[in-house]
């Protein structure tokens, strides 16, 4: 079976695919380190190549090859270039080869709504997207499944592309705007979502007003970071699994630093999804998700595709 980004995005719809996230964390999957491997280009940028396994006994493995070139948005191409292979678990007969790249776009969405479910506040509806990239697109929808969200803000560093982003979440439902002043924009939203490749702060901790989630899903290298030290000293610090205290600038720069402690993460989407933890405790309280993917998402989506095709009559 082959599924192309069409059906992808018509097999896992957000409520659905938040679902599956979910029920994987608190399950029994298995998602061993992934291999991390730098490349690279001459003249440019250097790349990301990313093998990402994860299996659930007995019934499904799968992996992802997954490449990220910086460099790509110049010459009109996503970052991220991936694609995903699902066996089965009892036999390792490929089942399923499904478009990575689509998968990996919904399967992060997904992963920030399922955090923002426990972490945002019940009634936030003013949502701030940073970044224009694929993921970007993403977004607003998959927090729309979860909270009340209405209202959205789009900055970026192209101020093109984040009108156009912005015109493309208005024709989607959204009382959606582009803005230049990202500090005026923090400071009026429910939720703060980044997905850049930035390497240097771009939400400063003192524009945080109490009760704001914020929601990083860009720089998932040590070099790259999204927010200062004060942003992640002010707020509850959760992470989707504990390869982010290894892998994301946004905690590792701060623990050199000494401006913050490994302890003071709070929890994980496992503790989130299995209820051990509370999530959100105040409604003052300013709340912070760092992702960085987790092989079991991947599974997950694809182990949703995969049998909602094959209820579909897909061979």
């Amino acid at each position: 079976m082959v599924l192309g980004p069409d059906e992808v995005a018509a097999l896992a719809d957000y409520p659905a695919l938040i679902g599956a996230l979910e029920e994987a964390f608190r399950g029994d999957c298995v998602a061993p380190q992934r291999a991390h491997h730098r490349m690279a280009v001459p003249g440019g940028s250097d790349a990301t190549l990313l093998l990402m396994p994860a299996w659930s006994p007995g019934r499904y493995v799968g992996v992802k090859v997954a490449s990220v070139f910086p460099d790509n948005g110049a010459k009109g191409l996503a970052a991220v270039q991936s694609v995903y292979l699902l066996s089965s678990g009892e036999t390792g007969r490929l089942l399923a080869t499904i478009d990575g790249a689509e998968l990996t776009s919904r399967r992060t969405a997904a992963a920030s709504a399922l955090a923002a479910r426990r972490l945002a506040r019940a009634d936030a509806s003013r949502l701030l997207i940073v970044g224009t990239g694929e993921i970007a697109r993403r977004v607003a929808a998959a927090h729309a499944a979860v909270r009340p969200i209405c209202t959205v803000a789009v900055w970026g560093r192209d101020r093109g592309r984040a009108v156009a982003l912005a015109d493309e979440l208005a024709r989607d439902g959204f009382a959606a705007r582009a803005t230049d002043d990202l500090e005026a924009a923090v400071a009026e939203a429910d939720i703060v979502s980044c997905g850049t490749l930035s390497r240097v702060p771009l939400i400063q901790g003192a524009w945080l007003r109490p009760g704001t989630h914020l929601d990083l899903i860009g720089a998932f290298t040590p070099e790259m970071r999204e927010t200062d030290d004060a942003a992640v000293r002010r707020a509850s610090v959760f992470v989707d699994t504990g390869a982010a205290l290894e892998e994301a600038g946004d905690l590792v720069q701060p623990m050199r630093a000494g401006a913050i402690g490994r302890d003071h993460v709070r929890a994980d989407l496992a503790d989130l999804a299995a209820g051990r933890h509370p999530g959100r405790c105040r409604e003052d309280e300013i709340t912070l998700f760092k992702s960085v993917g987790a092989s079991l998402e991947d599974l997950a989506g694809a182990t949703l595709c995969y049998e909602r095709a094959r209820a579909r009559g897909r061979n």
